[in-house]
């Protein structure tokens, strides 16, 4: 049986990502942070798992999530009236994130809160703010004007919830932008721009992600404003007996029906939406139906492969070995681990790699993904740096993010607006399962260890990896904006240098 050449290039792609952070626990295992065996074998089981299951996802993602949105997205550019394109994007974002199985976690962490309340109050807020994100499209309003609308509302809300409610506010914002619906609401703002022509138009194919991740911390705020609540529950992760091999390939099998559950919870929305469209537009013919097809069950695969891996293997492994350094007589060491971890494990976030390569092709090759992979890299890494020096001292998390959303807010206005657009897309996709199943409990771990509030030092993380690349990438922009000035005036004085040559030898 022959396998498929797409399919292995994108193995190796993902191996190549998740080599580095196996490598980096490893070497933690046998110095400074010693875990037991079973917990070891649970996470090399998991890595397996993911390298094979980011290859399925992200070929996946290629053949189907890519042109499904940018189908949808060209057609809703064409319509000649709004309410229709509006209403689906509302209901797309609704029914989409009600079945992300992140939002159904984070509900279970707030025993004040009825599930249902907020898991509806989440979508309802993402499903505005995507239609208010078509709406920006149509209209050609500056991303940088509604950021800074909506981010200054974001911090007022802030004095009016309770303080051990906003950490959970503000990662609730991460958890709706997983790897099902980021590549389709990319694509799809792709789609929505290629309608228009004019100079705007590429910049404006990215920043429906970011709106999207506005929209579910302003719900979860004024829901907390309006309930009160006094606090929120953590519950710890099981750690699983394993003894032996057999006991660890058990525990996969046993939670590979969940997520074979969950994932095709999650994909049916956006398949009934596509498919509802396609028989009301006709857009693709029967052999490209049959390729997005085949799409989608490559993405389905995938994602329930990595998801199985990095729930079962990383959680318990990434609490274990955050507890036991947190345990140590060098705790300070918490700091530079994380950063080195954070470095290197946005590589293995499954809607990176969409990302950074929808990126490049987007902006004809002026962001690399050498250039888009280094700055969110260098972002999440001093992200949950930060993170870690909260749970050692308690310090809140408001003293990080309204500096940093203020200065990200004040980049918008001196860098091209196509950068502002990818770096507040990739706030939400840097934020994605791997944060919050590896580096969330890592830093849970740790925090439980030296006697922290999880809920307000711990929780967090999520909303300090989905800022720092908002600064960093915009840094990027600032870079590439000075390099072009510099060749610009050194192209003008070697043409002046021409002139001058010209003019001596003619006299």
């Amino acid at each position: 049986m022959r396998i498929n050449p797409q399919l292995m290039e994108k193995i190796k792609e993902s191996l190549s990502s998740v080599l580095p952070i196996t490598a980096i626990v490893l070497l933690l295992c046998v110095s400074i942070a010693p875990i037991q065996t079973g917990t070891l074998v649970l996470f090399l089981f998991g890595a397996l798992l993911l390298i094979v299951g980011i290859g399925f996802f992200t070929l996946g993602a290629d053949i189907s999530m890519t042109p499904m949105g940018q189908g949808m997205g060209v057609e809703m550019g064409r319509a000649r009236h709004l309410t229709l394109p509006l209403l689906a994007a509302f209901v797309l974002g609704l029914l989409i994130t009600m079945a992300e199985p992140d939002l159904q976690v984070l509900a279970t962490q707030v025993p004040a809160i009825p599930s249902t309340v907020l898991i509806f109050t989440v979508a309802a807020g993402v499903g505005l703010f995507l239609a208010l994100a078509v709406l920006r499209t149509y209209i050609k309003l500056r991303l940088s004007t509604l950021l800074l609308i909506f981010y200054s509302i974001v911090l007022l809300l802030t004095i009016l919830t309770p303080g051990s409610f906003i950490p959970v506010s503000f990662d609730s914002g991460g958890v709706t932008t997983g790897p099902i619906t980021v590549p389709f609401i990319m694509s799809l703002g792709v789609g929505l721009a290629s309608v228009r022509s004019d100079k705007h138009a590429t910049g404006d194919s990215f920043g429906l992600v970011s709106l999207c991740s506005i929209g579910p911390v302003i719900a979860v705020l004024l829901l907390g404003s309006f309930y009160r609540p006094d606090s929120a529950s953590y519950h710890g992760v099981s750690m699983a007996d394993i003894a032996t091999t057999r006991d660890a390939a058990q525990a996969f099998a046993a939670a590979l029906p969940v997520y074979v559950r969950e994932v095709a919870g999650a994909m049916v929305p956006i398949c009934a939406m596509f498919f509802l469209f396609q028989l009301l537009t006709h857009r693709f013919k029967r052999n490209e139906l049959l390729k997005i097809v085949s799409g989608l069950v490559y993405t389905y695969i995938g994602l329930v492969l990595f998801l199985t891996g990095v729930n079962v293997g990383f959680m318990p492994a990434g609490q274990f070995i955050g507890a036991t350094i947190a345990q140590s007589p060098r705790p300070f060491l918490l700091i530079p681990v994380g950063m080195v971890m954070g470095y290197y494990i946005v590589a293995a976030e499954p809607a990176v790699h969409v990302l950074i390569k929808q990126v490049e092709e987007v902006s004809m090759g002026a962001v690399s993904q050498h250039a888009m992979r280094r700055s969110l890299s260098m972002g999440v890494g001093l992200s949950v740096g930060i993170a870690m020096l909260r749970v050692l001292t308690g310090i809140s998390i408001l003293w990080f993010l309204i500096p940093g959303y203020v200065l990200s807010l004040a980049l918008t206005f001196f860098v091209p607006q196509i950068y502002t657009g990818i770096a507040f897309d990739s706030g939400g996709v840097a934020s994605g399962p791997m944060t919050a199943t590896f580096l969330l409990p890592f830093a849970m771990g740790a925090c439980e260890a030296v006697g922290g509030s999880v809920m307000t030092d711990a929780f967090g993380l999520v909303a300090m990896v989905a800022m720092t690349p908002l600064i960093t990438i915009q840094l990027l922009g600032v870079s590439s904006e000075m390099r072009k000035r510099i060749a610009a005036k050194q192209f003008e004085a070697y043409i002046g240098q021409a002139e001058d040559c010209i003019l001596y030898y003619d006299s």
